[in-house]
């Protein structure tokens, strides 16, 4: 849309056309979010694009018909920018440690490798099984309904899974 059509829209909007006033907002707030975009971290965007759209809806009386629309637009966003900026310098921020201990956790990834590898091993209905009871915790009445195995044959699964994966590991 030209610039021309949205100082028309505007024009109408201040008219009372509350559906030109719909296409002004629609065709400006993708501009606005483009133009925040560049100029303020993500997390403040959709604030000073939701501040931008109510200044112009509140101070739409001061929009000169036969001025040119986006200057006016710009200098709107221009300020709640710079109020938004003005925030941000206010705003505290915590120091990170850049030496922050963190726990290792190289075991935690070798096991869960290898009960990967070993449940590879087994068939589907077995692992399945394990998996379900074991690892994520569910009862051996829950496993037999999500695989479709009846309980007792749930528990046989895990009893000869676990003593196949033993023997593997003992080999």
């Amino acid at each position: 849309m030209k610039a021309s059509d949205l100082a028309l829209l505007m024009a109408e909007a201040q008219r009372g056309e509350p559906a030109a006033y719909r296409r002004l907002l629609q065709h400006v707030q993708p501009w606005l979010f483009r133009y925040f975009r560049r100029r303020l971290p993500c997390s403040m965007v959709e604030d000073a694009v939701q501040d931008t759209m109510l200044a112009v809806h509140c101070s739409r009386h001061t929009f000169d018909p036969r001025r040119p629309f986006g200057p006016w637009l710009a200098a709107v966003a221009r300020h709640k920018m710079i109020d938004r900026l003005r925030t941000l310098g206010r705003a505290s921020f915590e120091q990170i440690d850049v030496n922050l201990a963190v726990d290792d956790h190289h075991g935690a990834v070798v096991s869960a490798t290898v009960i990967e590898a070993m449940l590879a091993t087994l068939g589907r209905p077995q692992s399945q099984v394990i998996r379900l009871v074991k690892i994520d915790g569910l009862s051996v009445q829950e496993a037999a309904l999500r695989s479709g195995q009846s309980a007792s044959l749930v528990r046989v699964n895990i009893h000869r899974g676990i003593a196949k994966m033993g023997a593997s590991l003992a080999g």
